[in-house]
């Protein structure tokens, strides 16, 4: 496991709040928040990133998905609609070296978004 805030929040060794958990993900509250609801989405496993995901993967990272999906119903954001986003790298804007996804809602998006 990566040993960064996120793979601690993933083994259970730091608080966060948290508003979905499974056997292979965990979703939780970003603290700092880009819209009025932003959770983030992690695997139990640890991943750098969408790069350190091998095709054996495959499986997780539809998971992952799936669980950004019933975080948004949870949240109230199906109905109007939400953004997932995966930053990969530092071109990217990733800050923590652990796969994680965002799940964006509450306000309407703009695109392009950076």
């Amino acid at each position: 496991m990566t040993d960064t805030i996120f793979g601690q929040i993933a083994r259970g060794e730091m608080e966060a709040d948290i508003v979905y958990e499974d056997d292979l993900a965990v979703a939780f509250r970003d603290l700092n928040p880009q819209a009025p609801v932003h959770v983030l989405v992690i695997p139990r496993e640890s991943m750098v990133d969408l790069n350190d995901a091998p095709e054996v993967e495959a499986a997780t990272l539809g998971h992952l998905l799936q669980v950004c999906a019933t975080v948004a119903k949870q949240e109230g954001l199906a109905e109007d609609g939400y953004r997932v986003v995966a930053n990969t790298g530092d071109n990217g804007g990733q800050t923590v070296n652990h796969l994680h996804l965002h799940v964006l809602g509450g306000r309407a998006m703009l695109w392009p978004p950076g």
